[in-house]
């Protein structure tokens, strides 16, 4: 347990940098003269960045220990954010977001494998969720709290998230230990990529998380009607309820992909996530309702997140840190997608719909894993995914 808790406390970093600019938009672009629309290009090219940085990196630092790997990608995440946090012009806050991207995308695949390398097999599901849980507590705590910090200065929250990661980076120096992955090929490492199961699941989570992404983006547009007349902190409730949510479908999920089958604890969780998406017309109108509403559907969306990284790495342990990179790289570019989808979207349908659309990504994603289990002539029937415990967990 001790050395994962840096590796949660670096992911938690990542995630509250990776998503609390957009709430600081507005005093960035004041600040550095520029308009809004262009101070959106900050979350943009940081969310491009790491998501085309996450494999390549992945697979450039995967012959070194996990250690020396996570350290080198702190240190470019830290001096990313001092960086940024002293830009005096919109360009050099530019460059310093790329570069601090180029550490992000290192540390959640590099402390996920590591997770997985120090953790003994009946546990690396658990040992995933601790760590992935904590990039996905920095949507309830840390997008808030950095919110609030920003709301003095927009600069003291990246000067915060600097300190998040040399507490992290102090961490892992003194508690986790020297971990080299079995010595292969570049052509090994890759070999999995070849593997109609990996593409699926990666195509998967994509899916997944942009129909989860195509209502989280516009979250407070969305229970507006929930919130409006309320108190002031009333949208803060909601995205703390629902980051609450994820983190609990992660521990649950970690624990489920060490007892069940990792394809029907997936099929389970995707099948709830297009059920909470689709009936959200109908939750996000009533505070007390649309919190509840929230707490489930983030519990799906935390469940997602774990099971499918927990398949990737069953399928090829020593090519982890390749699939967990690649992973990074679908999760990113599925939020980007929601994001996206989510605004032209509104042109044609009330934001208050926008779980339909969103459900309907939930729901092909599901399709593509069932399909991809009846594929698979060495999968077991998913029928019996609840029924029969399997020590691998597949």
């Amino acid at each position: 347990m001790r050395p994962l808790l840096p590796l949660a406390l670096a992911t938690f970093a990542v995630g509250t940098d990776a998503f609390v600019m957009a709430g600081l938009l507005p005093a960035i672009a004041a600040d550095l003269e520029v308009g809004v629309p262009a101070a959106g290009q900050l979350v943009t090219v940081f969310a491009l960045t790491l998501a085309v940085a996450a494999p390549v990196l992945s697979w450039l630092l995967s012959p070194l220990d996990r250690r020396t790997a996570l350290q080198l990608a702190l240190i470019v995440f830290i001096v990313g954010n001092v960086i940024t946090a002293l830009s005096p012009t919109y360009t050099l806050a530019l460059l310093a977001r790329i570069l601090t991207a180029a550490g992000a995308a290192t540390i959640t695949a590099t402390a996920a494998s590591a997770a997985v390398a120090i953790t003994p097999p009946e546990r690396r599901g658990r040992a995933m969720a601790l760590v992935i849980g904590g990039l996905t507590l920095s949507t309830a705590l840390g997008m808030p709290l950095g919110n609030l910090i920003g709301s003095i200065d927009w600069r003291l929250t990246l000067w915060a998230v600097a300190a998040l990661g040399i507490a992290a980076a102090i961490g892992v120096s003194a508690t986790m230990p020297k971990v080299v992955l079995p010595a292969t090929s570049l052509r090994a490492r890759l070999a999995p990529l070849r593997q109609r199961k990996v593409l699926t699941i990666l195509v998967v989570t994509l899916l997944v998380m942009a129909g989860h992404y195509t209502v989280y983006t516009y979250i407070g547009a969305v229970t507006a009607d929930a919130t409006n007349g309320s108190f002031p902190q009333a949208p803060t409730m909601i995205l703390f309820v629902w980051g609450a949510g994820v983190f609990g479908g992660n521990l649950i999920a970690g624990h489920l992909a060490d007892k069940l089958p990792a394809l029907g604890v997936a099929v389970a969780a995707l099948v709830a996530s297009t059920v909470l998406l689709a009936i959200s017309p109908l939750m996000v109108s009533h505070l007390i309702v649309a919190c509840v509403w929230a707490a489930i559907w983030g519990t799906t969306d935390g469940m997602a997140s774990v099971v499918q990284q927990h398949r990737l790495v069953l399928i090829a342990p020593a090519s982890a840190p390749v699939l967990l990179g690649l992973n990074s790289s679908a999760i990113y570019l599925g939020v980007a997608m929601g994001g996206g989808l989510g605004g032209p979207a509104q042109d044609w349908l009330s934001v208050t719909l926008l779980g339909l659309p969103a459900a309907a990504l939930a729901l092909l994603a599901t399709i593509v894993t069932l399909a991809e289990g009846r594929a698979d002539p060495a999968k077991a029937p998913l029928t019996s995914a609840f029924r029969a415990p399997s020590r691998t967990g597949r």
